[in-house]
């Protein structure tokens, strides 16, 4: 067991953290208006009670805190791509972020690491290589977390011991390495799409996100380091300080994401069929998403997808199959070829990011992209290298099968019905 003054500090500040992020979930699911991005929100704010009570239970009982520390690290690589996520809904989903980016290049910089390599095309392989970088992480670190504890019992494995003999040393440079990765998939993602992710305040909400999950990792290993070099007397009372410690953030934690994912935004909207509070958490805990996506993204045939109906009946969930083109290498570059093949017929279309209900999030408008009205370009690490602001899409290019269709839908050349 830790100190006594550590467990008399951090339990006053787990119970709160736990009771401000418990009411703030169960505000959301009350006001659940908008599932698309709630779903993703309840799952990102239930970061806090999990970090905060397994850190808690880590310090009461110090000889299973492997275990709760376990936990721990698997739900963080769980909110890295649950945020990707949010932020993809945000802006209307792959294929929006593709249509919007058209013709745009992502300059070299030093900050990003791109500096020696040419500019990168902002195209469909771009936004699938983001995802894939966070869903590594969450597939990868269970896996990581598997092999620790199956070391653990063969005695190879103590927190905080760097000796080559060990196996920590390798397992940090594993995960350190994927961690980064997930982490600079989701900062390139917010670089390219910053100005369309502008409606929706993404800067609180990135910096909540980042400082949580990123800095207390760095902490643990500063933490750690400190013991081996003699600040801190032995490992076991560094785990115990980064408990303690995890602990009083979460506290802090609680009270930003209030002001990050504020409830009061979708309070009052009263769109679509109202789900009731076990609904709504249902929906949230599903995993369907998740597996769907990761099957989709890495899987051969990636331009095939299976769309989903958010609004599910007595019947279960509808599937609409149908055969989506999202461009990438050179099939992004007989768009932009052709991009202006039809652009007198389509000058008046718009393309916007619409919600599961229908709408877009409430105080917050979509973000529109007008093919007359183009907004400028804000960011200067982007490059416009189309031919013409009128950016339309090449909506010939897209396959869509409707014989799997209801017959209750009529046609849309049948006379009379429309």
């Amino acid at each position: 067991m830790a100190p006594i003054y550590y467990i008399v500090i951090a339990f006053p500040c787990t119970a709160g953290a736990i009771a401000l992020a418990l009411f703030h979930i169960y505000r959301h699911l009350l006001n659940y208006t908008e599932p698309t991005y709630q779903r993703f929100i309840v799952r990102i704010i239930f970061m806090v009670p999990v970090y905060a009570l397994m850190s808690f239970l880590s310090l009461v009982l110090s000889e299973s805190s492997i275990y709760f520390n376990s936990i721990r690290e698997i739900y963080e690589a769980w909110v890295i791509y649950n945020f990707l996520s949010l932020c993809l809904a945000w802006v209307g989903g792959p294929g929006a972020v593709v249509i919007s980016l058209s013709g745009r290049l992502l300059k070299p910089n030093w900050c990003l690491m791109t500096c020696c390599f040419p500019p990168l095309p902002l195209d469909g392989r771009f936004i699938r290589r983001c995802k894939q970088g966070c869903l590594q992480f969450v597939i990868l670190k269970p896996v990581l977390v598997a092999i620790t504890l199956i070391l653990y019992a063969k005695g190879k494995y103590h927190d905080g011991n760097f000796s080559p003999d060990q196996s920590y040393l390798y397992l940090t440079i594993i995960y350190t390495l994927s961690y980064s990765m997930a982490l600079y998939a989701l900062a390139l993602f917010y670089v390219a799409c910053r100005d369309l992710l502008q409606p929706f305040n993404p800067v609180p909400k990135f910096i909540i996100i980042k400082s949580v999950v990123f800095l207390t990792y760095w902490q643990g290993v500063l933490v750690f380091l400190a013991a081996k070099s003699g600040f801190i007397k032995d490992a076991a009372q560094a785990a115990d300080f980064q408990n303690f410690i995890i602990c009083v953030e979460m506290l802090i934690a609680a009270a930003g994401h209030l002001f990050a994912f504020p409830y009061k935004e979708y309070a009052g909207a009263n769109i679509g069929r109202s789900r009731g509070f076990t609904g709504s958490l249902a929906h949230a805990l599903k995993l369907t998403d998740f597996y769907h996506d990761t099957v989709h993204q890495f899987a051969p045939t990636y331009h095939d997808y299976v769309l989903y109906n958010h609004s599910e009946g007595e019947d279960g969930p509808k599937k609409y199959r149908s055969r989506t083109f999202v461009p990438t290498g050179q099939e992004m570059d007989a768009v932009r070829k052709n991009k202006n093949m039809f652009g007198n017929k389509l000058e008046d279309v718009q393309i916007s990011s619409v919600s599961s209900s229908g709408t877009s999030t409430p105080n917050n408008p979509c973000t529109t992209n007008d093919a007359k009205n183009p907004e400028p370009m804000n960011s200067s690490l982007l490059i416009d290298v189309s031919d013409s602001h009128d950016a339309v899409y090449d909506l010939s290019l897209i396959d869509i099968d409707m014989s799997n269709y209801s017959a209750d839908v009529p046609a849309a050349n049948e006379p009379g019905n429309r």
